[in-house]
Order: C-alpha cells, then structure tokens, then sequence
C-alpha cells in the first residue's frame, strides 16, 4: 500500500475517534463538539497527511491547533486533539534524528503539559494534564526506537551485502592467483624439460655417427627428462580434475586428416555437409592442426542443434604459407538464428572458439549472414605461431 494511502487512512480514523469521543463522553467538562473544535479537528486531522514529508511543519501545525482547541474550550477534562499532536511528534521522532527527538520532543511535552494544567478542568496534577506528558514522552521514545530499529536492519542489510560482496571478489581473486600458479608451473615443467630434451636431441644428432655410445647416453637423456615432464605435467593437470572424473584419453588428439570422419558423423545425423578445401604449404603445428578441428566440430553441432530441418552447411579450408583459414556456413533459418536475436557476446561454444583463435593469435568472427544462415570465420597465422612458439622455448 502507498504510503499517502496509510496517511491518509490513519488520519481518518484519529478523526473519526476524536469526534466519537466527543459525541460519546459524558456531558459536563467533556471536550464539546462545537463548530470551532470539529474544524480544528479536521484541519489537524488534515494535516496528519503530510507527517511524513514534512514532519517539522506537521508538528508545528498540530500542537498549534491543539493549543487553540484547548484554550477556546477552556475547563474541558481532556482536549482529544492532542492525539493528532503526539501521533506527529512519533512521526518526528521515526524519521529524524536522536538530538531533534530530544529538543523537539522536551519542547512539545512541556508546551501541551503547561497549556493543559493552565486551561484545563481540576487542578494542575490532575490525571489528565499528566495523560499529556506521558503520551507525548512515549510518542517520543517510541518513535526514537523504530528509528533506531530501522537504521539497525539497514546496518545489517549493508554489512551482509558487503560481506557477500567480500567473499566473491575473495573467490575471483583466489581463482586467479591459481590460474597463474598453474600457467607458471606448466611454463617451469615445459620450458625446462622441452629445453633440455632440445639440447640433448642436438647433441645425440651431432655424434651419433662417431661416438655412438654418448649418443644413446644422450638419448637416455632425453628419455628421462620427456618421462620426467610428463609425471610432473600430469601432477599439475591433475589437480584440476575433481573427484570423480573420468581419466584422460589416451587416443591421439584430433587433427584436420579426422575431418572426413567428422563430417560422416554429422551427416548420418541428418545434417548435410560439404567440405572445400584449399591447401598449400608445408605440415601445420599441432595446436593449429587441433584448434581447426575443434572450431569445425563446433560450428557444425551448433548448426546441427539451431539452423533446423533441411539446413546445408559448408566448409571451407584455405590454406597457405602464412596461415590457415576455417570458414563454416549454412542456410538454417532455426529459431534463434536471426541477427536480432544472437547476443553481442554469443553462447559459450562461441566464446571458446574465440579464445582458441586469440590464444594462437588469430581472429574468430561469427554472426548471421545477410542472405539467412550463419557464419563462422577463423584465421590462424601458422607460421606466426611457430615463431612464437620458438621464442617461448628459448625464454
């Protein structure tokens, strides 16, 4: 419910209660309802609307009101227009500060106290009077309370905020300072042991025809150091596995020559494939060999999962001296393959055919093409990241 709907409800019934109270009392001292109190009446009741939004000015207006109506009726028991007066002082008291309470609220207790003993019936310890002061102390302390009720649960909200915010940018700090740990220790194990399995290579190769027997010590060498690499490789890779994953295959890695197979895989699943090809140069590093299969294998599922019923797809591999070229197409018009609907960032599989390509220093771009279908375009620069790789080992 809007506040102003509260305000506005809770001002109606202190109205509806203070005329009842009148209309209801017992003749005599009982607060009159005159044409003079039912109009302060309303104009307090009234103001009780905007308590608030300006509770200061409420207070003021309320206590002024109360004044008027207590002395225009003088020798009244009770006066019920306080009742508008200590519902704004609370008010005051809720949503201000601790040293207005205090100085606010002493003056308004005091003020409606010395007006009721003065003009009031009886004398001035009557009950009455000192009904004023302690409702007006209450309103007060009540309303110091719920504020600092409220500034408690916001403290508490803030600092289980701050401390959820706190343990994500602990964990995303931890996760990075193990993902350098192990791109350090997979650096150590590689450099040094690929190094020495260079250097060693080197030597065998050199005397291998004149002094055959430092030749095989040297080859035990490299036997060793390559067995050695792979305990400690496997060691560091180990421990990103969980408990309870499979083993890591043993079947050679995937490579651009697997490709027929990949296709006929694909087309036995209902997905028509036509592969192009445009070769030249010499043999492609391994990891440019396994990032080309792998951005084929992803395009094509994805084509097979989005582009729908009856989609073709197309792949073309360009190939020269100085890098290799993956282009994968297709017709679909499946659900989620216009261009309106692909995110800015596309789906994790493209995602990771990005960071495949960049991590070779090459470039990945995919998006919908403007005649219908998709299109993912991959270069890898071969000879760029065989250079890079020898300046990697030599580091």
């Amino acid at each position: 419910m809007p506040p102003l709907a509260v305000d506005c409800a809770i001002a109606a019934v202190v109205l509806v209660s203070i005329l009842l109270s009148g209309a209801l009392g017992p003749a005599g001292d009982a607060f009159r309802l005159t044409a003079v109190n039912v109009a302060l009446t309303v104009a307090a009741c009234a103001a009780l609307v905007g308590r608030r939004r300006a509770p200061r000015a409420v207070l003021a207006v309320t206590c002024a009101l109360t004044v008027t109506a207590t002395v225009l009726d003088s020798g009244a028991r009770s006066v019920p227009v306080v009742a508008t007066a200590v519902l704004a002082l609370f008010t005051l008291a809720a949503y201000t500060d601790r040293p207005t309470t205090w100085r606010v609220g002493a003056l308004t207790c005091a003020g409606l106290t010395a007006v009721s003993m003065g003009y009031g019936s009886g004398p001035w310890y009557a009950q009455e009077h000192l009904a004023v002061l302690a409702w007006t102390g209450l309103a007060a302390a009540c309303g110091d309370a719920v504020r600092s009720r409220r500034a408690y649960v916001a403290a508490v909200e803030e600092r289980a905020v701050r401390a959820e915010r706190t343990r994500e940018e602990e964990a995303r700090r931890r996760v990075a300072e193990e993902r350098m740990r192990i791109a350090r220790e997979l650096h150590d194990v590689v450099a040094h042991h690929i190094a020495l399995v260079n250097v060693q290579a080197g030597v065998a190769a050199h005397v291998m025809e004149r002094r055959p027997d430092q030749a095989r010590q040297a080859l035990a060498h490299v036997r060793e150091a390559s067995r050695s690499a792979l305990d400690e490789l496997r060691a560091t890779v180990g421990l990103l596995r969980q408990a309870g994953d499979p083993e890591a295959p043993m079947e050679p890695a995937p490579k651009l020559a697997d490709l027929d197979h990949l296709v006929e895989r694909f087309t036995h699943a209902g997905l028509a494939v036509e592969v192009v090809r445009d070769e030249s140069g010499g043999a492609l590093p391994a990891t440019v060999d396994l990032t080309a299969y792998r951005v084929i294998q992803e395009s094509l599922t994805n084509v097979h999962k989005h582009a729908g019923a009856g989609a073709r797809a197309e792949v073309r591999i360009v190939r020269d001296a100085t890098g290799l070229e993956v282009t994968v197409e297709d017709d679909g018009t499946g659900e989620g393959r216009t261009a309106d609907a692909v995110p800015a960032g596309g789906g994790h599989g493209l995602m990771g055919m990005r960071e495949r390509a960049a991590a070779l220093g090459g470039i990945c771009h995919a998006g919908p093409r403007a005649e219908g279908g998709f299109r993912v375009f991959v270069r890898l620069p071969s000879a760029g990241y065989a250079a890079a790789g020898r300046e990697e080992e030599t580091a």
